[in-house]
């Protein structure tokens, strides 16, 4: 049985092959709160998990206090790669609607606005939460239909996109 080998990019410059031996040759420990202590070859490692993105397999560290970004590719990464093909799916989106009835706070964008998957839209207060809704995709700002201080229902239209 062949085993999964991923490739981590780390700042966009320094590639490792990582597969099972390379990988159990680690020994970390969990110590909360995204932190883990590792121990590999006698040397001793504090990482932190700043932010981890699974649609782009990347993830925001730091290593002994020094700040890395490491982007894994697994196999079919590796083949699209390998290809020249571009495995990025781009979701358009046509409206975000409220995911839950609530308060509108704040609004963070404005008609003609571009905006990125992940951008913050707005802030929502449900059950005393606040709430940040993101974009799912990309798109540009059509209007703005709510008004910060007003409520909403579920599945109602808060922005329309273009």
């Amino acid at each position: 049985m062949q085993t999964e080998k991923f490739i981590a990019t780390v700042n966009d410059n320094k590639e490792i092959e990582l597969s099972g031996s390379l990988i159990s040759s680690f020994d970390a420990v969990d110590t909360g709160g995204g932190q883990f202590h590792i121990l590999h070859k006698g040397k001793s490692y504090r990482a932190e998990v700043v932010s981890f993105d699974k649609h782009s397999k990347t993830v925001q560290l730091k290593l002994n206090g020094k700040a890395k970004t490491v982007r894994l590719q697994d196999d079919y990464d590796q083949l699209v790669k390998k290809m020249g093909l571009s495995a990025n799916v781009i979701h358009k989106i046509s409206a975000i609607k409220a995911p839950m009835p609530g308060l509108v706070l704040s609004i963070s964008v404005e008609p003609g606005q571009e905006v990125k998957h992940g951008d913050p839209m707005l802030i929502l207060e449900a059950m005393k939460m606040e709430n940040v809704i993101k974009s799912p995709g990309e798109g540009v700002v059509k209007r703005v239909v709510v008004e910060k201080g007003k409520p909403v229902d579920k599945g109602e239209v808060l922005i329309e996109m273009m």
